[in-house]
């Protein structure tokens, strides 16, 4: 029988959550990995419509685009308010996924979309998002042990990058020391110098794995005193914009286009409205952080919601005009990608909760 935990793990194919931003809830916010999931539905945000529309479609488990729960929570009560929707998900035994900027950043994701939706042609990416630390591990092993060594960290978790495991990077050396009478060396003999030909391996560490990695190198290890470095370390980053070209065109068309292509009846607009459009950079959702990676990018307009009065006059200030449909806009095409990518995944269609509005604006 399917479980929760094979949910995860479609998911984690589709938009591997070790690509989400550092500051954001992904993974699995409410339920249990063993339970049943015979039903996946999926929903751009828990409201409580979306709550009553999972329950009557006999959803096991819900894969949300946006985290119900940012902050920690103290209580879990009922009530309309977050904690609450996450308690009524929980006794009605129903698991909440959440995959956010590991499917902005993903091929095909919400970014992707976006730029799609829109028209953009030879798109590239832009705007690296900001990363989970990690550590770095060290290790130095004498080269008959390495491959065990190596397999104990994989099997622990070391070397997570997308849709790769166990990736490392190895060199030889020759290893040196001086054993005291009250060693005792692997090779050579206590009170004498040594050496041997040793393996430098280097791989990166989700933090909250680090305890698990070092147990198992340190236990796979044949020597008494192991010699294993740790530095902090942020992994290679995501990109969650993306910059793309159209057929020259002025600021005013563009708005209109971005407001027929997103079905958003209120767009704002910042700029000069006669000034030529060659190259257009989208991030989904509240992108104003990234005004800066578009003007880097030489885009002429950046599309993204959620921009404030400050940031659009810094834009503008810097030659960037700014398109604003609003944050659920910009993200409805990925959310129609995310219902299709899961049902290729699963193998069937999950029950499409997407259509339920989450848009707290009024047109």
């Amino acid at each position: 029988m399917r479980t929760v935990a094979d949910i995860i793990a479609a998911m984690d194919t589709v938009a591997p959550f070790n690509k989400a931003a550092g500051w954001d809830r992904v993974g699995l916010q409410v339920g249990d990995i063993a339970a049943p999931a015979k039903t996946v539905g999926v929903c751009h945000e828990v409201t409580e419509s979306v709550v009553d529309e999972a329950v009557s479609s006999g959803v096991d488990a819900l894969v949300a685009y946006h985290p119900l729960l940012f902050e920690p929570t103290t209580t879990l009560t009922a009530g309309t308010h977050p904690a609450g929707r996450a308690y009524s998900l929980a006794r009605r035994d129903i698991a909440l996924i959440v995959t956010h900027t590991a499917f902005d950043v993903a091929p095909g994701g919400t970014a992707d979309s976006l730029a799609s939706t829109l028209g953009l042609d030879r798109v590239r990416s832009f705007g690296p998002s900001d990363r989970l630390a990690a550590r770095k591990v060290v290790a130095y092993v004498p080269a008959e042990a390495a491959q065990a060594v190596r397999a104990a960290m994989t099997e622990a978790g070391a070397g997570v990058l997308g849709h790769y495991r166990g990736a490392m990077f190895e060199t030889e050396g020759t290893g040196r020391w001086w054993a005291t009478e009250s060693a005792d060396p692997h090779v050579a003999t206590a009170n004498a110098e040594g050496s041997a030909i040793e393996h430098r391996i280097e791989t990166s560490v989700a933090s909250r794995q680090l305890g698990a990695v070092l147990s198992a190198l340190l236990a796979a290890h044949p020597y008494d005193e192991p010699v294993v470095d740790v530095f902090d370390v942020s992994t290679a980053p995501g990109m969650i914009g993306r910059v793309g070209e159209i057929d020259p065109t002025d600021l005013e068309d563009l708005a209109a286009r971005v407001g027929r292509s997103l079905n958003s009846s209120t767009v704002r607009v910042a700029g000069k409205a006669l000034g030529e459009v060659r190259r257009v950079a989208v991030v989904p959702g509240s992108g104003a952080d990234f005004i800066d990676s578009a003007l880097d990018a030489r885009a002429d307009v950046l599309v993204t919601g959620d921009v404030t009065h400050h940031r659009a006059a810094r834009a503008l200030s810097a030659g960037l005009a700014i398109v604003d449909p609003g944050h659920i806009p910009t993200e409805r095409p990925g959310l129609s990608a995310l219902v299709i990518r899961l049902g290729a995944v699963l193998g069937e269609q999950a029950v499409d909760l997407t259509t339920v509005s989450v848009d707290p604006w009024q047109a």
